[in-house]
């Protein structure tokens, strides 16, 4: 087994949930994006973000408004839409609920371990 390719595998699975995260607190330009992704640990390249905030957009689960910017073109910022809000608590449910479950496994109390 690659555990470079499994570690990879995890990092995707979560990616469009941490993508929303940050989306959802305040629109975002890509590179704000990938600047707080870097921050929290997680690398992810433009060549991996624009196709998957397209598919986001044309999911309706993003918007987004163009901006002029005074040191190159248009800087296009993404936001939640209506849909993207109601995606992003269902998954945000599903992350606690794996989130728990994964450290009752890999974490077991003293308590569930002792026998009785």
């Amino acid at each position: 087994m690659n555990i470079e390719n499994t570690q990879s595998q995890m990092r995707k699975g979560i990616l469009e949930f941490c993508i929303l995260s940050i989306i959802k607190k305040n629109e975002a330009y890509p590179s704000d994006i990938i600047e707080e992704m870097k921050k929290a640990g997680l690398q992810i390249l433009e060549g991996t973000l624009y196709p998957l905030l397209t598919r986001l957009k044309n999911a309706e689960l993003l918007t987004y408004r163009w901006e002029e910017s005074s040191a190159g073109p248009p800087r296009k910022y993404f936001s939640l839409t209506e849909k993207g809000e109601t995606f992003y608590k269902e998954l945000e449910q599903t992350w606690q609920e794996l989130h728990s479950t994964v450290n009752s496994l890999t974490n077991p109390t003293i308590n569930s371990t002792q026998k009785i």
